[in-house]
């Protein structure tokens, strides 16, 4: 079952860089690649239920503060 919900998350993460490539707007294009490091992350943590490991925990709590705060730092340089 994690298979298939794994699948579904890399399909949709595709069909998600087709906004990051052709959105309309530079705010799109980031809030498009920033869905799709979420999408990334949900399937670390999804791999770390499947393969019973606990350092893919640990790595998606870091991935997820770096995502955080590449956020920040686009809010921060694009809000101007």
């Amino acid at each position: 079952m994690i298979e298939i919900i794994i699948i579904v998350i890399l399909i949709s993460a595709l069909l998600t860089f087709y906004r990051v490539i052709k959105g309309p707007t530079l705010f799109d294009r980031i809030a498009a690649a920033d869905s799709i490091g979420i999408m990334f992350l949900l399937v670390l943590v999804l791999l770390s239920i499947y393969f019973q490991r606990q350092i893919f925990i640990d790595v998606a709590i870091v991935y997820a503060l770096l995502l955080f705060v590449d956020v920040l730092i686009m809010a921060k340089f694009f809000g101007r």
